[in-house]
């Protein structure tokens, strides 16, 4: 459930998709929304486009009918709070039909299943808006009793009643989140009573465009998660995202129930030069200047919430946000809009000296957050235009310049960008040979090849990739791995191995995957994403955050191997090097932080159910508050550093009112364990190679 809600946003679309899975509707006497009667041409080319160009080559039948029903259904209501279980009996007729009603141009059940929906949140809102009306209704908080958190196995509500209890428990855990962030009950019944009437609100600007969307992308998700229907509305949202007059603070944010979450962040942007902000933070109220009212977003549409975000570039907007793995305690940060530069993107160098116990050699690092071209000057033959490719080419020639011994490149967080620079930068590293190979829809392959006749860099090279590294950045990591030209360490790949076109319709575009990429070893990057040779420790649940966790998920698979060469015998090496990484890490404080911070945020994603007793959560709250310091204090004092006293002044050191609004950052060791052990596992390969000899090339597959 949780994936196909993820699905939109990786692949772009974040301001479209999903904007009505919170609640927000009309009174229930209010008109329903029909289709009108372009939809239905629009929804019979949608399957017909789908059937012919996407590369799964599925066909829409009773099986896809019965895919599409249950998408569609949780799509609406995926923490089953709505509808009641004799709704869902009602629907189940059509379980199978949905498919001959879209070939016919019908698209009447997708409507009257929302429609019912939209009277079932609508009855639900104004009932708890008058409760409102009078106040906070009264709730035993000495009670034991708890609300589900995960209820994708739990059946619809049975009755009216049922349903009643399940959202007293849900407006009893909303009092309760804002009794512990010290609101007064009558801040409390004011704030949630704005917030139900501004869905009601919101929903009620709805019109059968955005229900025509949310069914027809029901349908796109069937075939992969990065297939989709932009209605003319979305369309333009999109537009606008793609362009580099973009103005904002450069995140890419996403539905999930009634929050909008933080999915990734644009390398080089406002909220990523803020360090205040991490994927998977909720957004639960937006304020515009450094002192203008905060608004709050909880249910609000998605586009919504990223019109009051989005501004002028040198203006300030305030987010007050949830921290991903704390204890729901809130944060608000101001960050200063500005547009993303292609400069503040720009990769930049750094050296460093490690010791392989031996003997010390300087390591250069370049960080490269992204893969990027100046289109426009490149066209207008501009000889000096910028791209990843130049300016690599230049770091690394001072580099060597500067006499080091080994360069790390850092693609952590790269989430791609240009395919064209991908493979250019991949011809600064190995001579020929092909770098990438492409399957399309039609099964035919093609190869894109080197050009350059011999490498720039031939030294001793490293890869250093996290989760988050995507797309142009594993054909790269990817590239270097298959001719063993380097070590790549770090951790699995976020696994994007597919590309999308953009397909005209009569309303509207659909964004279609018609291609697949695949190694030189014949491996797909698809899904499986690129396996490091070395292992890091991190933060990111692989189960929650990759191509993976999408139900839909084009699967991993293989095509034949295409003749490329081996540069170094990294078979033998790769073994002595983990074993003096695991011999490190194990008694390094840091690393040590790292594994038990994962292991206690898994621990807690794990829960199924939160408290509803008010002493039971502020005692959590203070267990991990304990848990937290007593972790950092332990990391600290192994570093030779002072303990913090307490939790509150642990918190005051990380969480600042204003979080910084300047440029990129340079490239430091200090707080990135991961690059600083990096830099040691170069310093072991380069003395291991040499007491090796090993040969610059060897043998051809």
């Amino acid at each position: 459930m949780l994936s196909n809600r993820i699905a939109a946003l990786i692949s772009g679309l974040s301001l479209s998709l999903l904007v009505v899975t919170s609640p927000a509707v009309l009174a229930a006497d209010t008109e329903e929304l029909k289709p009108h009667e372009d939809q239905g041409g629009t929804a019979r080319e949608i399957v017909s486009k789908l059937e012919m160009l996407h590369y799964n080559k599925l066909k829409v039948g009773d099986e896809m009918s019965a895919g599409l029903w249950d998408e569609y259904i949780d799509s609406l209501d995926p923490t089953k709070s709505y509808f009641l279980s004799s709704d869902i009996d009602e629907f189940r007729q059509w379980r199978t039909k949905l498919d001959d009603d879209l070939r016919a141009g019908n698209v009447d059940r997708g409507f009257d299943i929302y429609n019912r929906y939209r009277l079932r949140i609508s009855d639900r809102l104004n009932n708890i808006v008058s409760q409102l009306e009078n106040g906070l209704p009264e709730f035993d908080f000495t009670k034991e009793e708890s609300l589900e958190l995960d209820r994708e196995d739990s059946a619809w509500p049975k009755s009216i009643s049922e349903a009643d209890d399940l959202w007293r428990k849900r407006l009893k855990s909303s009092v309760l989140n804002l009794r512990l962030t010290d609101k007064s009950d009558e801040e409390i019944a004011d704030l949630l009573k704005r917030r139900y009437k501004g869905q009601l609100k919101r929903l009620s600007q709805q019109n059968s465009d955005d229900v025509f969307e949310l069914y027809m992308n029901s349908l796109t998700r069937l075939y992969d998660p990065h297939s989709n229907y932009l209605s003319p509305r979305s369309l333009e949202n999109f537009n606008m995202s793609m362009s580099l007059s973009l103005e904002g603070i450069g995140a890419v944010l996403q539905m999930e129930d009634e929050y909008t979450k933080v999915a990734r962040l644009v390398a080089g942007g406002p909220a990523d030069r803020t360090g205040k902000i991490k994927p998977n933070d909720k957004i639960v109220a937006v304020g515009q200047d450094k002192d203008g009212e905060m608004v709050d977003v909880v249910g609000w549409r998605l586009d919504d919430v990223v019109d009051l975000i989005r501004g002028s570039a040198g203006t300030f907007v305030r987010l007050e946000t949830i921290p991903t793995g704390g204890d729901g305690s809130h944060r608000t940060i101001t960050i200063k809009r500005s547009k993303v530069k292609l400069e503040d993107q720009a990769a930049k160098k750094a050296i460093f000296e490690f010791s392989d116990g031996e003997q010390s050699y300087k390591i250069g690092v370049i960080n490269l957050p992204t893969f990027y071209i100046d289109f426009e000057a490149y066209r207008r033959r501009d000889p000096n235009y910028k791209s990843t490719t130049r300016d690599v080419a230049r770091l690394l020639d001072e580099l060597q310049k500067e006499g080091v011994d080994g360069v790390i490149l850092d693609l952590r967080n790269n989430g791609g960008g240009s395919l064209q620079e991908a493979t250019m930068l991949t011809d600064l590293f190995i001579d020929q040979g092909p770098v990438v190979q492409i399957r399309h829809a039609n099964e035919q392959i093609s190869r894109h090849n080197r050009s350059r006749s011999r490498a720039m860099y031939r030294g001793p090279l490293m890869v250093l990739i996290n989760r988050l590294s995507a797309s142009a950045s594993e054909i790269f990591a990817g590239a270097i791995q298959d001719y063993n030209r380097g070590l790549v360490v770090g951790n699995q790949s976020f696994g994007k191995g597919t590309v999308q076109t953009m397909a005209p319709l009569k309303e509207g575009q659909l964004k279609i995957t018609q291609s697949k990429f695949y190694r030189v070893s014949g491996d797909s990057t698809q899904h499986a994403g690129v396996k490091p040779d070395i292992s890091m420790p991190q933060l990111i649940d692989s189960e929650q955050v990759g191509e993976s966790a999408y139900d839909t998920a084009l699967p991993w698979d293989r095509i034949h191997a295409v003749r490329h060469a081996k540069y170094f015998n990294l078979k033998d090496l790769v073994p002595q090097l983990s074993k003096k990484h695991d011999k490190r890490t194990a008694i390094d404080p840091d690393f040590v932080f790292l594994r038990k911070q994962f292991e206690y945020q898994s621990e807690r994603a794990d829960r199924k159910a939160v408290s509803l007793n008010e002493q039971a959560r502020i005692q959590e709250r203070e267990n991990l508050n304990q848990e937290i310091l007593a972790m950092e204090n332990e990391r600290r004092k192994a570093k030779g550093l002072e303990p913090y006293e307490s939790f509150e002044a642990y918190e005051k050191s990380e969480s600042e009112d204003t979080a910084p609004v300047g440029g990129p950052t340079e490239i430091t060791l200090e707080d990135d364990p991961v690059l600083n052990e990096a830099g040691y596992i170069m310093a072991d390969f380069i003395g291991l190679k040499k007491h090796a000899n090993s040969p610059q090339v060897a043998n051809f597959d």
